[in-house]
């Protein structure tokens, strides 16, 4: 178990001090807020001001898609 504690941490200590591993663990911060906000929105019971904007708009989108491909 203290092995690979050591090894969580060592591989932590080397994506702080990596630029780009830190831009690549922001990216995975925004993407779980976006999953986040789409579970919100759509989740069971969801309802709301969100869930009527989204859902008017993917409804008018595949509208559009629907009536280019016919």
């Amino acid at each position: 178990m203290l092995k690979h504690y050591i090894k969580t941490s060592e591989a932590l200590k080397q994506l702080r001090a990596d630029k780009r591993g830190v831009v690549s663990f922001e990216y995975v911060i925004v993407a779980a807020c976006i999953v986040g906000a789409v579970v919100a929105a759509f989740g069971p019971g969801a309802t709301g001001t969100i869930f009527t904007a989204l859902s008017g708009a993917i409804g008018k989108i595949t509208a559009a898609i629907s009536a280019i491909t016919v």
